[in-house]
């Protein structure tokens, strides 16, 4: 009998232990590193808010962008908030439709001594311009590609295509640059005829100066209405 009681009181220990293990424990969440992380968060966004606010109204104050005009001589000019490309359409003569499509600048290089371009300019900005001259109801199209500087036009490529931008004959034609000079000149001038000149090239500058600035400003403000966002 007692060595029965020494055996149970060992078991009886051993029970009341295993029993306590199986006992839920409390659940600790920490809230304190949870409050001071979102605290962070806050502060990390509030932040770039007013980073944000800062630089829309330093640009609204010190250097407003202006509403972009839709006429430029006989061209009609159509922006599009958000895109990197303008477009200026224009009838000319009986039967010729003129389309222009630019980029926004899309390249640069450094100013040569001596050159045209203000003396604060340390580069001269480029954009790329494509002309398509269309005939009465025929299906092509003559295309320019250019460059158009500040104060300049300059022919890249011309070639024809047909008007679903497919190029209807595989030969392109030679570099601009290798034909002759007063097929050059010729083209030139046929394009300065219908408003592709130098005074459109530096109109184009001034006005994607603006547009730059209104993208900016637009830019800004979508990005400060997405965080303020809870």
């Amino acid at each position: 009998m007692a060595m029965a009681r020494r055996l149970v009181r060992p078991l009886r220990g051993i029970a009341k232990s295993v029993l306590l293990q199986q006992q839920p424990q409390p659940v600790i969440f920490n809230f304190t590193r949870t409050y001071i992380s979102e605290m962070r968060r806050e502060a990390f966004e509030e932040n770039i808010l007013r980073l944000l606010r800062y630089e829309i109204r330093y640009e609204l104050e010190h250097s407003p962008p202006s509403q972009p005009i839709t006429k430029f001589d006989s061209f009609i000019i159509d922006e599009r908030p958000g895109e990197q490309w303008i477009k200026l359409n224009k009838k000319f003569g009986e039967n010729e439709e003129i389309k222009v499509e630019v980029t926004m600048f899309d390249a640069s290089i450094p100013v040569q001594k001596g050159s045209d371009v203000s003396a604060a300019d340390d580069v001269q900005l480029h954009m790329t311009m494509i002309v398509n001259v269309l005939k009465g109801e025929g299906n092509e199209v003559l295309e320019f590609v250019c460059s158009a500087w500040p104060n300049s036009v300059e022919i890249r490529k011309v070639y024809m295509r047909g008007q679903n931008g497919t190029v209807d004959q595989p030969y392109v034609g030679p570099p601009f640059k290798e034909l002759d000079d007063e097929l050059q000149n010729s083209l030139y001038d046929f394009l300065e005829k219908r408003g592709i000149s130098d005074e459109l090239c530096a109109f184009l500058h001034q006005y994607m100066k603006n547009k730059d600035k209104l993208e900016f400003v637009r830019w800004m403000e979508k990005a400060k209405s997405f965080i303020e966002k809870k």
